[in-house]
Parts: C-alpha cells; structure tokens; sequence
C-alpha cells in the first residue's frame, strides 16, 4: 500500500527543469514528446485509436533525459492517436494524459495528439484583443459558458457550448437582443469566463445530466469538452474556443480566463500526484495533504516545478487562444514570488493583460500568510488586482448572510466603506478607516489593483439579495436599489466587474450556492431583460459615461488623493464627491457625485456657480436634464445625482 503522507521528503531536493518543450508535439514527420517525472524508474507510453476504449496498440519506454525529465520520440504522422503514461516509482501509478495535455478525448481520460494549425478558425493570425491605456478602463462581465444560451429563450441554437457565443442577431421571444449581440449592446470591454478548462463532475457523454461552475480542474492547459459539439474529438473543442474568442475581439471585446491553480478535483489520482506524488501538493507538518482550499489539497506553487507549470500554462492560453488576462480563484492560497513571475512572464509576451484573483483562501495554510497573495499584501504585487469584497459587503450587506443590509439596501454608517471603494482601495486623507469593520488601512498601491463589484457568480445574485434583506420591498423599489448598486460600481475609480444578468436583475430563486444546481436555477433568463429593460438601459448608459470620461476611471492613486474629494458636508446615508476633470483629462471642469441610500430625498448645499444634472436615477444625458441648478440640489431617496459645473 502507497504510503500517501511527505514529511520525510525534501521536496527541494527534485532537480529542476527550466525548458520550454514538456508535453506532446505533433509534426507530419514525428512527434516529440518529453515530461518530467523525477521520481521514476520506468514510464511507458502507450498509444490508443480511441478516446476512451480499446487496447493499446503501441506501447514503449521513455528515457531518461535529464533533469528529471523523459523523453521520446515517434517517428511518423501519429495525428488524432491518443496517449496516455504510465509511471513507475517503486510502484505502478495510474494511467494518465500528463499533466501537460493539451488536448484530450471524452471525460480527459487520454490526452491526443494533434495538429494546432489545423484548428485556426479564418483570420487567426492577425486576431488580437483589445488594449487600453489603463487597466481601469476596462468594463468586466462575469459568466459562464453554459448560463449564457442555455435557455429556452436565448435564441441561440448552440444551447450551452462555445459555439453560442459565435451566433449573432439572435432574440429573445421579445425581441431584445440577447448573446454576442447583448454584450455589444451593454458596452462591456471584457467577458470574464468562468473555468473553461478540462474539469471532473459533469460528463462529457451526458453534458446535462449534471451542472459545475467548473472549479473542480482535472485539466489545466485542456479544454473542456461538455462546451463542444462533440466531446469525443479533442480538437473540436479546441476549434470552436477559438471561434468563441474570436468572435468576440471582432466586436471588441476581451477573454478575460478563470484559472483555479490552487487545488485540483482528485488528490491521491490526480494528474501531479500519478506522475510525482506530493511534488505539487503541500502537506502539514504530519505529512498529510494542506486544505486551505477546502477542496482537499492545496498546490504548492512555491515549488520550482510547480510555478513553472503554472506559468507554462499561463503562456499556453496565450499563445495559443489569444487569452486577454486571467482571473486566479482564490488567489491567497498562491504564493506572492509565484505571482510577482507570472506578472513578469505574462508582461514578456504581452503588457496589456490583466491579472486579478481573489485575495484570500478558503482555510488555514501551512504556509503564513504574510507569503501569500491575500488582498493585504496587493499593494506588494504591482500589476495584479484583488477584488475590493469590502465595497461589495459595504453595498449589499455581508455576502453569506441573506438578511443583512448594506448602503444601497437602507443601512446608515456605511459610508466610509463605500468612500473607500470609490476611492479604489488606495489609501485618501478623507477616508477614516475607523469606521470601517473590515479593513484598517489601504491595500491597493494603484486603483488597477481594485476590482470593484457588488456580486458575481458566488452567493446570491444582486436581486435575490436584496429581494430577502428587504422582503416587503416592491419590485419598484429594488430596482431603484439594482440602479444605485450599478451606479456606484461604473462611477467609482478602479476596475468595475459585473456579475452577468445583474443589468437585468437576475435571480437564481434565492439559491445562494448554485455550483451544481440545474440550469433552471443558473441560467440566464433573457424575459428579464424586456421586464427591466429600464435597469438594462441603465446600466449600459453608465458604461457609456465612463467610457466617455476619464474622471471616472483616473489611472494613478496620486490623481485620486489630489483631484477626487469628498467636498460636501456629511449626512447620514448620503456619499458625495467632487472630480476636479480637467486636471486628470475630462472634458467636464468638475464633476459632482451624489448617492442617497436613504428612504428619503436629502437635501445637498453647492459651491458657487451653476451646475447641469447629466445623471439621475432614471436617465443619464450628458447634453443635460432639466434646468441648471445651483446653491442647493435635492438628491431623491435610493438615487444617483451627477452634476457638471458650467462654465
């Protein structure tokens, strides 16, 4: 029996490779293959004509070819065989693609070989994303590849898989523009897609038996195949991705990736551990498997090999599907060097991708956190940003708990939290951090390390919360609050990051954990958009005004503390806040923000001169509403008030 427990191994002690040729490459005349397996005494290749049955019909050793590494080589063309390895280190391990499959059959059980150039959809060589000046330029749409066809009334013929997203002038029964052409239409510069590589519990042969969010990876630098029109061919998936990708640089929009390089599904019969065991694990003093996941494992990205993996995987999406910037879910358990070399190599290949993760970890790690990419220490990993979950629980209440209430739900003295996410994180005089529960003091060194945001795929959707902290409020009134929410998110310096359906209310029926609750619960219900067609609108036009104003989205914090002031008298439930645009680039000499989370209109004093509302609660017109206004502005209850100064 294995003995499954590490703490007699000196994992240091593994020699190192530093190559850039691990995996499996096809050619007409041969293909190379090389993995590092340290640990072994024999590793067997053995080659299948299927993806899933039959017998081998070659089989053959690997050599040693140093540091750690094996290698060999087929002579011929072996395109669209599949593979797998068989490790022994004492002991025989189980069958495995590597961990540097790139392409594999149903269900990721063997890997495939293959030809990449044959799966370039027309135009790849010259598609390519867009690129900002600033990362807080960007607009973020968090979704997932199946919530966003797979109802019955998207349009979409392609229900749940890439291809959905490379339909266009598809409507909903009311006529509303739904997939692709919805995401134009909100004005959004980045879909953030929830994991899309290879994961373990939905079946690829029966893909709607069951539902994942997908952050359960088997795969890391492979597809998953239950997105694709057939699972059975790996470079089909591989095709229609691609197609996904680029469909969306044509309308100008970004792939932003969710990883998951903290843990893997398996433990014990995961890819690492039947190719090195407990090299890409950390483990407790005991011996044992680290969990500060909560999934069962933790990768130990502070090893060599392992922070090569990652950043050779990083660099694969790149390369290879064009990839615009990557999301690292719960990036706290990740070690901060790991992350300052990804920053360092994805900036080789590309500046302007955006990196961001989630600044904290599920459960205790063996390693402290002081080490850790926790959203304390952001401001130590310039070019990387964490989600500001301070603003997001100052809005709407904590996230686990369905009672409570936030700024945009009626709840006074949190206005500090909600001036510290308009202010990006970074740290500004007027912001008293007593008076903020969560925080003492600044994390983010620059407002491109903030992402600020009110929901996203975890817990309840932005409607579903508010609908049972506030269970007696008409359906008016919550949208008053969904508009306040979204205004405060696209006006506040930083990153905004949107969680998909939020512009039209969306509900998951008050599931609060939809992970693997059926696509009733999850998917997009695109009625809903003709229902709040006035929050969709809303919504978009936001997008629009920050897109057209810099002032809105001022790149360094040194801007922010100098020209972005808290210029108004305090009241309770009110934030306001003066821009000075011309100093940071705006055609508009000062902007003056107003938000009201009260249940009553509050009245607001003006500096000299005369002011042109260009935002309320219901419309936003830069051109002006109404009359000029000056001396004093009432600011109406749960409602956003932006006024410009006349010259």
């Amino acid at each position: 029996m294995r003995n499954w427990k590490f703490n007699h191994i000196d994992f240091s002690t593994y020699p190192g490779y530093d190559g850039n040729d691990l995996g499996v490459f096809w050619s007409p005349e041969k293909t190379v293959i090389k993995i590092w397996v340290p640990t072994a005494q024999v590793v067997e290749l053995r080659l299948y004509k299927d993806g899933l049955t039959g017998e081998a019909f070659h089989k053959t050793n690997l050599q040693k070819s140093g540091n750690g590494t094996w290698s060999t080589v087929l002579n011929g063309d072996y395109e669209g065989k599949y593979y797998t390895f068989k490790v022994n280190d004492g002991e025989w391990l189980n069958e495995v693609p590597g961990m540097y499959a790139r392409c594999v059959g149903a269900n990721g059980l063997r890997g495939q070989i293959y030809n990449p150039n044959s799966t370039n959809p027309e135009g790849w060589a010259v598609d390519r994303g867009p690129r900002y000046h600033s990362f807080t330029e960007a607009v973020i749409y968090e979704l997932h590849v199946r919530d966003f066809s797979i109802s019955e009334n998207s349009g979409i013929e392609s229900k749940g898989k890439f291809l959905g997203f490379t339909e266009e002038g598809t409507t909903s029964p009311q006529g509303q523009k739904t997939g692709v052409d919805h995401l134009q239409e909100l004005g959004i510069t980045h879909v953030h897609l929830l994991p899309v590589n290879d994961f373990a519990t939905v079946d690829e042969e029966k893909p709607l038996e069951k539902y994942n969010w997908g952050y359960d990876p088997q795969h890391f630098c492979a597809l998953e195949g239950s997105y694709a029109s057939d699972p059975y061919d790996g470079t089909r998936r591989i095709r229609e991705f691609k197609k996904l990708v680029k469909t969306l640089h044509d309308k100008g929009i970004g792939v932003i990736l969710d990883v998951v390089f903290n843990h893997t599904f398996y433990t014990k019969e995961s890819v690492f551990n039947q190719m090195v065991p407990g090299y890409f694990y950390r483990q407790k003093p005991d011996g044992t498997f680290a969990n500060a996941t909560g999934c069962g494992n933790e990768i130990a990205s502070e090893r060599f090999m392992a922070r090569k993996y990652i950043v050779d995987a990083l660099t694969f999406w790149v390369e290879e599907y064009h990839i615009d910037g990557f999301r690292f879910d719960l990036m706290g358990v990740l070690d901060l060097e790991t992350m300052k070399t990804i920053r360092e190599e994805m900036s080789k290949l590309d500046r302007g991708l955006f990196l961001y993760g989630e600044g904290w970890a599920a459960d205790q790690s063996p390693m402290p956190e002081e080490q850790r990419a926790v959203k304390q220490n952001t401001h130590k990993l310039p070019g990387i940003a964490s989600f500001n979950d301070d603003f997001r629980d100052g809005l709407k209440g904590n996230h686990g708990d369905k009672k409570s209430k936030g700024f945009v739900s009626g709840l006074n003295l949190r206005e500090e939290t909600i001036k510290f996410g308009i202010a990006a994180a970074v740290d500004h005089p007027q912001i008293n951090f007593g008076y903020i529960e969560s925080i003492k003091r600044a994390w983010a060194a620059e407002p491109d390390q903030c992402i600020n945001y009110v929901s996203c795929h975890d817990n309840y959707t932005l409607w579903d919360k508010l609908k049972q902290s506030l269970p007696k409020a008409p359906d008016e009134e919550l949208r008053k609050r969904v508009k306040l929410a979204g205004a405060l998110v696209l006006t506040s310096q930083g990153v905004p990051f949107l969680h998909a359906g939020v512009e039209f209310c969306r509900s998951k029926n008050g599931n609060g954990n939809s992970y693997k609750s059926p696509d009733a619960i999850n998917q997009l219900d695109w009625a809903r958009k003709n229902d709040y067609i006035d929050v969709f609108n809303y919504f978009r036009q936001l997008i629009q005004l920050r897109k057209n104003h810099p002032g809105l989205r001022i790149a360094n914090a040194e801007g922010i503390r100098s020209h972005l002031n808290f210029c108004t008298q305090y009241k309770i439930g009110v934030v306001a806040y003066c821009i000075e645009g011309q100093q940071v680039g705006d055609s508009w000499e000062r902007i003056m923000l107003f938000f009201n989370g009260n249940a009553e209109p509050v009245e607001m004093p003006l500096p000299e001169g005369s002011f042109r509302v260009v935002a309320n609660d219901t419309e936003i017109n830069e051109a002006g509403i109404g009359e000029l206004v000056s001396d004093t502005v009432t600011v109406q209850p749960v409602s956003m008030l932006i006024l410009t100064l006349v010259k």
